[in-house]
């Protein structure tokens, strides 16, 4: 059997066997009412070219995705996977230690680890240069976590058109057949200063200004970039978690392995077991988002942030509600500062108008806010409330929601983006423009200009060992370079004594007048986790309890991500001794796990046989994959893995 075979065969088991799963309430709430509950299985078609229910061995294309290629591109003929030696499967009570049983493998040219748009940017241009070259047997192979693209990408989002205008420049065009048509073009902009009850006009900064931007769902827009990789012949494979970094004798990477499936919670095999697959790719590219579990890896091998800073997140919240017609204002954007966060933490807040009579609204919070008792979540809730936001979302319906980290370090932050054997694209370099509220075209032209490093590199066939330093060259004289160094000094400035009042008016002096044309360079003073004050040094923050109508519960808002986990496998929120993790966190920090977490993961349950008097659970099937847990926790041990592919949450228009 070709492990092409097997490939599609594989996929198809594991979509037949997954369980129905729902969010668990964590110890003391209330179950998910049948009402409100959100169940979901794992796809058994997904967009991208695996059938799970053709009887043919290889993988094909659905109807559906069978387009007419891109006018611009001439799509090439998909390859079979290479053939390896037969899998051998484990009976239930069988005691072996799965890594002695060889995984299969193929051989591609590149492969691309995360199917977001940095990932799927490099594909389609890859691609496009192969095939305008005539070199239908160059292989492009994207790995995905996700059961479907897109399934996992949550964003506010106003997305300038740059990055996508250059790879595919009639995606709006109205002769397109196969054009995007999910994008709102930006209309009115507006910024406010919250009090508790009043919205006070300021100055929008040049660089949030968004004529000619597109306000869209970037969970929907990534869904119609897959498309588009399909029809250039990428390999497109959602479902495959890579959870391993694979080297060569000499050091440099090699590709990727994905994780073995059909282990239980114990650890051992069942009878479901598959071992993992691997990919080896002359060129492995890192497009796995914001602080990627395999990204981790291969920054603290290759020593990348040698010559920068630690990288500094904030965690963005977000909602989409349907809401009455007459307080659509279509196109018209809202971004705020101030409340609800204290004027101590750092953070904004957003209200776009997108679609038909669509509202995306949302919250970004910087994690290296001091107070542990902060819940972002809590603070999410009450920002609904304020005159300037519930206006709006009065009498509508809330409809889904998400959170994920985001990287904020900027300028200072950006690593090398170059090891021996492939590269960082997109958020696991960190290209986001705080300031301008976008990352998405920094994302897509990193992906770019790594793509077109790699075709560099790699059309002549050597098959030896690469590095991309034109890559390396490139990024320091392209846009994105430019852009992030203007305003590199705007978010640490926030970082004064003076705290949001400080680094307004400086970065107003920023962006206004100085455009980081000053020889200083600002640093992030400290790191997101080691921020945190101990919880007896603050002030404790009670929340109010949430209507049912514009502000909700956690698990109400869980049930709406669709996310879903298989019980009965090893946790992939990986804490190594959770006494010791209770011990050393519960008594200083007084449960911030609990108050971080967007999502009821984690929580101390009352245990009178334990020392603490409370039991340290993890709700691992409630995760929706924000990582905040991997960057926030104050003793750094928690490491966030990738769990079965295909689970995680089910994002419908973030």
């Amino acid at each position: 059997m070709s492990a092409s075979t097997r490939l599609t065969t594989g996929l198809c088991r594991r979509a037949a066997s997954a369980p129905r799963r729902t969010a668990r309430a964590p110890h003391g709430l209330r179950c998910l009412s049948t009402t409100t509950t959100t169940t979901t299985t794992r796809p058994t078609t997904t967009a991208a070219p695996i059938s799970t229910s053709s009887s043919s061995c290889r993988p094909q294309l659905r109807p559906e995705a069978r387009r007419q290629p891109h006018p611009s591109v001439v799509p090439s003929t998909p390859r079979t996977f290479s053939t390896t030696r037969p899998r051998r499967f484990a009976s239930a009570d069988e005691s072996f230690d799965p890594a002695s049983i060889e995984r299969e493998s193929d051989e591609v040219d590149v492969c691309i680890v995360g199917g977001g748009p940095a990932g799927l940017s490099a594909a389609i241009r890859l691609k496009q240069l192969a095939n305008a070259a005539g070199n239908d047997d160059f292989r492009v192979l994207l790995l995905e976590k996700a059961g479907e693209l897109g399934a996992h990408i949550l964003s506010g989002a106003v997305i300038q058109p740059d990055a996508i205008n250059e790879l595919i420049p009639d995606w709006l065009a109205e002769d397109n057949a196969a054009r995007f048509d999910g994008a709102t073009p930006a209309g009115k902009d507006s910024m406010r200063f919250l009090t508790k009850t009043m919205a006070l006009p300021v100055p929008t900064p040049p660089q949030m200004h968004n004529y000619g931007n597109y306000i869209v769902s970037l969970n929907e827009f990534t869904k119609w970039l897959g498309e588009r990789a399909e029809e250039v012949g990428v390999e497109v494979y959602p479902g495959f978690a890579a959870s391993e970094v694979l080297y060569k004798p000499d050091g440099s990477v090699k590709g990727v392995a994905t994780n073995d499936l059909g282990i239980a919670r114990d650890g051992k095999p069942k009878d479901t077991f598959e071992r993992g697959m691997e990919f080896h790719a002359r060129i492995t590219l890192f497009g796995e988002g914001c602080h990627g579990s395999l990204t981790k890896q291969v920054i603290k091998k290759f020593d990348l942030r040698s010559e920068s800073q630690p990288q500094t997140y904030g965690l963005g919240i977000k909602e989409v509600w349907e809401v009455q017609p007459d307080k659509f204002k279509k196109g018209e954007i809202l971004h705020s500062m101030g409340y609800p966060l204290p004027l101590d933490t750092y953070g904004g807040a957003w209200l776009y108008h997108f679609g038909d009579n669509l509202v995306s609204v949302g919250l970004v919070v910087a994690l290296d806010y001091t107070n542990p008792w902060l819940s972002p979540y809590g603070e999410f809730q009450k920002l609904k409330h304020h005159p300037a936001y519930k206006s709006v979302l009065e009498g509508g319906k809330c409809i889904s929601y998400g959170a994920r980290a985001l990287v904020e370090g900027g300028f200072q932050s950006i690593p090398k983006v170059a090891f021996p054997g492939g590269a960082l694209i997109g958020d696991s370099a960190g290209f986001v423009n705080v300031p301008k509220v976008k990352g998405t075209h920094n994302a897509m032209k990193s992906g770019m200009l790594a793509a077109e490093a790699a075709w560099t590199a790699l059309k002549d066939g050597d098959a030896g060992s690469v590095f991309l330093y034109d890559y390396e060259d490139t990024l320091r004289s392209s846009s994105i370079w430019k852009e992030l160094k203007e305003v590199r000094n705007m978010r640490p400035s926030f970082h004064t004594p003076l705290g949001v009042l400080g680094g307004m008016a400086y970065s107003g002096l920023e962006a206004f007048v100085l455009k980081g044309r000053v020889p200083w360079t600002f640093s992030h003073k400290a790191s997101d986790a080691g921020s945190t004050k101990p919880a007896d040094q603050c002030n404790k923050i009670e929340y109010p309890k949430p209507d049912g109508k514009i502000s909700f519960d956690i698990l109400t808002s869980v049930s709406r991500t669709g996310t879903n986990h298989e019980e009965d496998q090893p946790v992939h929120l990986q804490v190594a001794d959770w006494d010791k993790h209770t011990s050393e966190t519960w008594p200083k920090f007084q449960g911030i796990e609990n108050r971080f977490c967007p999502a009821g993961v984690y929580e101390y349950v009352d245990d009178a046989t334990k020392k603490e008097g409370v039991r340290f659970q993890i709700n691992a099937q409630n995760c929706i994959h924000c990582k905040t847990c991997d960057i926030k926790a104050p003793n750094q041990d928690i490491n966030w893995q990738v769990p079965q592919g295909g689970e995680g949450p089910k994002y419908y228009k973030t």
